[in-house]
């Protein structure tokens, strides 16, 4: 099995960014315990539809260290293809406009 990285290019919170992902969850969940990412940072579903964690660009040197695949765009979309969940990621029902729907009480 594998655990792959792409490109730290997403910029968040004064930092950039990357996904870690593997073949396996179980084995996506042992690389980031060893990799030191709290498993609270976890994505997958129903949240996402392909299990990974998202890391810095900090961590993701370290994780090529530890034998992950450094991976281009293409590359770690076609494991996003591979490994995510049919019907995953669950649609949030989209609360009422209390506007239109007469929640907004009588105006008086």
């Amino acid at each position: 099995m594998a655990v792959y990285v792409d490109a730290a290019i997403w910029k968040w919170a004064g930092r950039n960014w990357c996904h870690l992902m593997a073949d396996d969850v179980a084995e996506l969940h042992r690389f980031a315990a060893r990799l030191g990412v709290n498993r609270l940072v976890y994505q997958g579903p129903p949240r996402t539809s392909a299990p990974h964690y998202d890391i810095t660009a900090y961590e993701r040197s370290r994780a090529i260290l530890l034998g992950a695949k450094a991976c281009t765009r293409e590359e770690i979309v076609a494991v996003f293809r591979r490994v995510r969940v049919k019907n995953g990621k669950v649609a949030r029902p989209k609360r009422p406009d209390p506007l239109t729907s007469g929640l907004a009480g009588n105006p008086r």
